[in-house]
């Protein structure tokens, strides 16, 4: 196992770029934005792309001010509460995009991506779901801009759609092998109408978000409970915190069996572009793990890590520039993945009901984030518009919500780095 030096004062980050992996940013903010910071990390540290999720935008608008004026302009329009947020995002997002441009236009449209989530509230929804990623790419008008959508099995089906009309997709909630199977297959049929429609497959981009440390936090609960029941049962401590990592390389080998096999050749003659594995929740939740261990342990070429904040600072700090992921064993005493999760079924730890647990509750803390964030809206646009602006309405057309952004824009422009 090769470690890359820090050579010329460069950063970790860039040294995974040279080994294959991209590192983007889990989180948006417009603190960030306008501080500069964003614009450090991007230039200095050398991160390549941004996602964002309904608990990120929550934290974001709930937790400042700086979104006051706006709230109070859409609410006197007649905007309600769900109408606010999609505003507010668009207006974000679009500004995170034109961040990362450069790096869009250097890496040849590999990465620079931003990544924007169709209400949560849609992820069991097929129809609504495409209407509302159709809406936000149009609103959002930037290149380099995914949309993101959940791989519930009612998502699949939009994103083969959205896929066969040329749009980029950032796949998410994904845990399991066959889940994330059937979203890298969904991708590989939609590019396949794309093409067949006359469109250049070289334009789309996809990337299939496996969230890695929510599956140890389950895992290792379900230790603990047999551990008080069976005090007796041999070899449970080592089973401990490797069900995430175990996961993702068993996944890792479906994407290099999938996108580098006869079934993709013809696409990628064409100039198709794999859809990369994104290792997302990657900050450390039990705090005897090492805080940087859904860093160092899925280094692997072609794949992305979106990563907190606060993990890229432990990263930057004392993390480890070398391939990990596709290791024979982690150390002495850890088992094969595969054999690993046989194990666990053993135990009665099953593999399936853990994966559809993780799937349910994601959705279901998605929705009450934004469930949290629409409701905090609607009481603050009555404070900021007391009199409730206009009559609520249900449903503004396409065109009004383009016209409404590019106001918003000429009126409310934001100050410090990054402004176009």
């Amino acid at each position: 196992m090769e470690t890359l030096p820090n050579r010329n004062g460069g950063s970790r980050v860039q040294e995974l770029a040279v080994l294959g992996q991209s590192i983007w940013l889990d989180n948006i903010s417009r603190d960030l934005m306008n501080s500069g910071k964003l614009d450090q990390l991007i230039r200095q540290v050398g991160i390549q792309g941004m996602t964002s999720n309904p608990t990120i935008f929550e934290k974001a608008i709930n937790g400042s001010q700086s979104y006051d004026q706006e709230i109070a302009f859409l609410a006197a329009r007649g905007h309600n509460a769900q109408q606010v947020v999609r505003v507010l995002m668009v207006r974000d997002i679009r500004r995170a995009c034109d961040f990362f441009l450069p790096v869009h236009k250097k890496t040849g449209g590999k990465d620079g991506f931003v990544s924007i989530e169709v209400n949560p509230l849609l992820a069991h929804r097929t129809d609504e779901t495409v209407q509302e990623a159709r809406l936000l790419h149009s609103l959002v008008e930037r290149p380099n801009l995914m949309v993101k959508v959940p791989g519930t099995p009612e998502g699949m089906p939009a994103i083969e759609a959205l896929t066969a009309i040329g749009m980029s997709i950032n796949v998410t909630l994904l845990f399991s092998p066959d889940a994330y199977r059937e979203a890298a297959m969904s991708y590989v049929r939609g590019l396949e109408s794309f093409v067949s429609s006359g469109g250049d497959p070289s334009t789309v981009h996809s990337v299939a978000s496996v969230f890695v440390s929510r599956i140890d936090t389950l895992v290792d609960r379900r230790l603990e409970e047999l551990q008080k029941a069976l005090p007796a049962e041999k070899g449970l401590s080592a089973l401990f915190g490797k069900a995430g990592v175990a996961n993702s390389r068993i996944i890792y080998r479906l994407y290099r069996d999938l996108f580098h096999g006869k079934r993709f050749a013809a696409l990628k003659a064409g100039g198709a572009n794999t859809q990369r594995p994104l290792w997302a929740s990657t900050g450390t939740k039990n705090p005897n793990y090492s805080d940087v261990l859904y860093v160092d342990s899925l280094i692997a070429p072609e794949t992305v890590n979106t990563v907190p904040e606060q993990t890229l600072n432990h990263y930057l700090d004392h993390g480890t520039a070398a391939l990990s992921l596709e290791r024979t064993s982690y150390d002495g005493q850890n088992p094969e993945p595969v054999r690993l999760f046989d194990r666990l079924d053993e135990l009665g730890i099953r593999r399936e009901q853990v994966f559809a647990q993780l799937v349910s509750e994601g959705v279901k803390a998605f929705d009450q984030s934004f469930e949290t964030l629409t409701g905090a809206l609607e009481e603050k646009c009555r404070a900021l518009v007391p009199d409730g602006g206009k009559q609520y309405r249900d449903h503004v057309p396409d065109g009004d919500w383009k016209a409404t952004v590019r106001e918003m824009e000429s009126r409310f422009r934001p100050e410090g780095i990054g402004v176009r």
